[in-house]
């Protein structure tokens, strides 16, 4: 069995400038347990980074630290800097709730409210004392178009959003979370429950959308990473592996820890063409929950 230095990384950084959001020394505990072990990582503006690793790694927990999600989970302690704007977001002073509309997230599985597309997209603008209806039809539409869901749903808006596909759902829900006009969308595996047609029509979504967010996404899927990402980060036991862009991830990885852990099964390992793994079926999920 091969034994590796887990103490060889091989993280990309850059310019002060490029970067929107960066954790330094970040550290995850449920109870006695550390989740994630000290990551310093930064993300580019205007890019999708995908986060990969099997199941454990601790992506997702490090993806809810980077707008306080796991502030809602009693055991969850996390130490550590979350840069965004210049200030530390994980400080205790901070508002989590008004971070949150800088920092937006769509989860694993759609969950819209049981109400109509409309309301689902204006209850929170609602909610904050906006009440001019020309004000909120722009922002619904603003938002449904933005999503890529405006003419397929653009006749139905006053029906009930659970009446929609899976897909649809999904896209909906990625309107509401950018209607507040977030600077960064976080994604925790938001194709895992869709089908390949809608898995397709995401990711088409997700590209378009980079023009005006950055997007970090989780994902158990090494095509998705490699069709949708700009930059991926490979992640083991709680920490960040090795981090720098896509191609150079699949094609040349710097580290042996990350070709023999990440690219199973070797037929993918031994495979110099990123075109090729991109085409791969979606049927084939390579990391397991």
């Amino acid at each position: 069995m091969t034994e590796y230095n887990w103490n060889e990384k091989h993280i990309v950084t850059f310019p002060e400038e490029e970067v929107v959001l960066s954790t330094k020394n970040l550290h995850v505990y449920y109870g006695k347990n550390e989740s994630i072990k000290g990551v310093d990582m930064q993300f580019q503006k205007n890019k999708i980074t995908a986060l990969i690793g099997p199941s454990g790694s601790g992506k997702s927990t490090y993806l809810r630290s980077l707008n306080r999600m796991n502030d809602t989970i009693d055991i969850a302690k996390v130490t550590g800097e979350i840069w965004y704007e210049g200030i530390d977001i994980n400080r205790s002073d901070i508002n989590v709730y008004e971070m949150r509309k800088h920092i937006g997230m769509v989860f694993q599985r759609p969950n819209p409210f049981a109400k109509s597309i409309y309301r689902n997209i204006t209850f929170a603008h609602e909610r904050a004392g906006v009440k001019d209806r020309k004000i909120l039809d722009e922002i619904v539409e603003t938002s449904l178009k933005q999503a890529a869901l405006w003419e397929q749903v653009k006749d139905d808006l006053h029906k009930s959003a659970l009446m929609l596909s899976g897909g649809q759902q999904q896209r909906l829900c990625i309107a509401r979370a950018i209607s507040v006009k977030p600077e960064i969308l976080l994604m925790d595996e938001p194709a895992s429950a869709l089908d390949p047609i809608a898995t397709a029509q995401l990711e088409e979504t997700m590209l378009e959308l980079k023009k005006n967010y950055t997007i970090i996404i989780v994902t158990h899927s090494m095509q998705q990473a490699a069709r949708a990402s700009d930059y991926t980060g490979f992640f083991y036991l709680g920490d960040l592996i090795e981090y720098d862009e896509t191609a150079k991830i699949f094609q040349n990885a710097k580290l042996q820890s990350t070709n023999d852990l990440c690219f199973w099964p070797f037929w993918i390992r031994n495979c110099v063409n990123l075109e090729f793994i991109k085409g791969l079926s979606d049927d084939r999920t390579y990391f397991t929950n």
